[in-house]
């Protein structure tokens, strides 16, 4: 009852005169209708709003300040020296949203519950944590698997939940949350239809004094096009999303106003699922000479020049470095294996050829060595147009050298899904962005978490590559960590498990009509994309304030 009182007072809030100045809409997903689902360990179908504005994160670290942490629940840290434990101590008199306490006793029964469902546990930590104890109220003492000088980090990537609400739920995979107890900023939601919803203020919010937005305002829209226009028209206040021409078709319908910032983003690759249940197919995703040839196939400038417009920075890096990690780059492995990653129709011919991926029946395409047909599909989001352009290009060149390649478009959440469960033959995905290559190689190459993320989509794991990422983790000292991801990345340069092909902008725009204080080119003070993979976000949040 208390919940839904709440729910009411946050709905008469939004009917007094400050409503405009107070209700930011934004824009995360697309989506033809909105499903009410909160579960912040929910892969697939919870709301992207959920992380970070309604499960507060312990800690942030922000990649736009050489990755300085910015406590959040936790109010310090403490690695033991051996760096073999870690310590989080956290802020005192925390409350959830329902006026709970929130202590440790929350934060071990998170993870303990993760060890318990395992299904919930997207990031694998349990192969990270052998333990985890309540030290006193305030205190969390995790006892890592290995030294790590990154435990902070790699512990704070998951949500912590009221334990008096999930103890009991019987069934926490499929649990959609739909009225959810949080610790973050906007965890009230007041209004959920399948057009709009909102989330508005929590009443017991630790950090109130700096929230200066009363509700955030999701409208549906299902797909760029739809984005676009509430984006021109004015409606959205912060958005994610590729717009193409934008300077024409957004920033000059209101330059005081109207603007975007792009830096250099995530990785977008293609992939083979290895494990695909077409035995033909598998057959040849398997070759590293198939990867290779399919990768030469593909004319990576036209894909950034007219399907991104330009926007997105090009990546010729067999071991998936690029512009954004640059200085982390073995020149030796590009050296050894960039002709793989660089278009070039005519040797991307003739390694099919070498391999015996020839037309074995006549019908004008090439088949496997034993004569069984080749025949794939690639999988993108249906409202994700620049992809979709993207993988048109793709096709192009893959047909041009003989492949049977075509597209399919499914919804975003049955892209991920069928990445997830490995329902798929090809696809084009992302590896987040982070403040070094740990954090892409451990999410795609861990195969831990087969199963639990999109990002192991392609389903090639190294036990000498996760052995390199661990020791990666092992020491502060930048030139060893050099050292094992220099190995790391020349293995996987010279099997080529994904196929980079250029990194997306972090797709970020704002409009300064009604909020000010955002993070800026000229004052970037955080990563400002509303992306569910940058809880960086949160900061961007609560840095805005109401137009007076």
């Amino acid at each position: 009852m208390k919940k839904y009182l709440l729910a009411a007072a946050a709905l008469t809030m939004l009917s007094g005169p400050a409503m405009a100045q107070t209700i930011l809409t934004a824009n995360i997903e697309p989506a033809t209708t909105w499903v009410r689902n909160f579960n912040p360990f929910n892969q697939t179908s919870s709301r992207q709003s959920t992380l970070d504005f309604i499960y507060e994160p312990l800690v942030i670290f922000n990649r736009f300040d050489s990755n300085k942490p910015v406590y959040r629940l936790a109010e310090s840290f403490k690695l033991s020296d051996d760096l073999k434990s870690i310590d989080f101590k956290l802020r005192p008199n925390l409350k959830w949203s329902d006026g709970q306490p929130l202590t440790s006793a929350d934060v071990k029964f998170t993870y303990d519950y993760l060890k318990k469902f395992p299904a919930l546990d997207f990031v694998s930590i349990w192969t990270f944590i052998t333990d985890v104890q309540a030290v006193d109220g305030q205190t969390v003492r995790f006892t890592l698997a290995n030294p790590s000088s990154l435990a902070a980090e790699q512990l704070s990537q998951l949500p912590i939940v009221p334990e008096h609400v999930w103890k009991d739920v019987a069934d926490p995979v499929t649990y959609a949350n739909e009225n959810p107890v949080g610790s973050g900023p906007l965890t009230e939601v007041p209004r959920f239809t399948g057009q709009t919803y909102d989330q508005c203020r929590n009443p017991n919010y630790w950090d109130a004094v700096h929230l200066k937005v009363d509700c955030m305002r999701f409208p549906q829209l299902a797909d760029n096009n739809q984005i676009l226009t509430a984006t021109a028209d004015g409606t959205l206040d912060w958005g994610v999303s590729f717009i193409p021409d934008i300077d024409n078709v957004y920033v000059s319908k209101d330059p005081d106003h109207y603007h975007y910032w792009y830096s250099p983003s995530s990785m977008v690759a293609f992939l083979f699922n290895l494990e695909t249940s077409n035995e033909a197919n598998k057959k040849a995703f398997n070759d590293v000479k198939f990867r290779q040839a399919v990768s030469m196939a593909l004319d990576r400038k036209t894909m950034i020049d007219v399907a991104g417009y330009g926007y997105p920075t090009l990546n010729e890096d067999p071991g998936l470095m690029g512009e954004l990690y640059k200085s982390w780059a073995d020149p030796s492995v590009k050296a050894d294996f960039g002709k793989f990653a660089a278009y070039d129709a005519d040797a991307a011919k003739a390694l099919l050829d070498e391999a015996g991926y020839v037309d074995k029946d006549g019908d004008g395409l090439r088949d496997n060595p034993d004569g069984s047909k080749i025949s794939f599909s690639i999988i993108v989001p249906n409202s994700w147009t620049d992809w979709i352009d993207t993988v048109n290009i793709a096709i192009e060149g893959m047909q041009a050298v003989g492949l049977d390649a075509k597209i399919e478009t499914p919804e975003e959440a049955v892209w991920t899904s069928d990445l997830i469960d490995g329902k798929f033959d090809a696809a084009i995905n992302s590896l987040p962005a982070s403040a070094s290559p740990y954090y892409p190689y451990k999410r795609a190459f861990s195969a831990s978490d087969k199963g639990k993320t999109r990002f192991t989509a392609q389903r090639w794991f190294s036990p000498e590559v996760e052995d390199l990422v661990t020791q990666f983790t092992h020491t502060a000292d930048l030139d060893k960590q050099k050292e094992a991801m220099n190995k790391a990345q020349r293995i996987v340069a010279e099997n080529m498990p994904v196929i980079p092909v250029f990194n997306n902008p972090n797709w970020y725009q704002y409009n300064t009509k009604r909020f000010t204080g955002w993070s800026t080119k000229e004052n970037p003070f955080v990563n400002p994309s509303i992306s569910r993979t940058n809880p960086a976000r949160l900061l961007n949040l609560l840095a805005l304030e109401p137009v007076k």
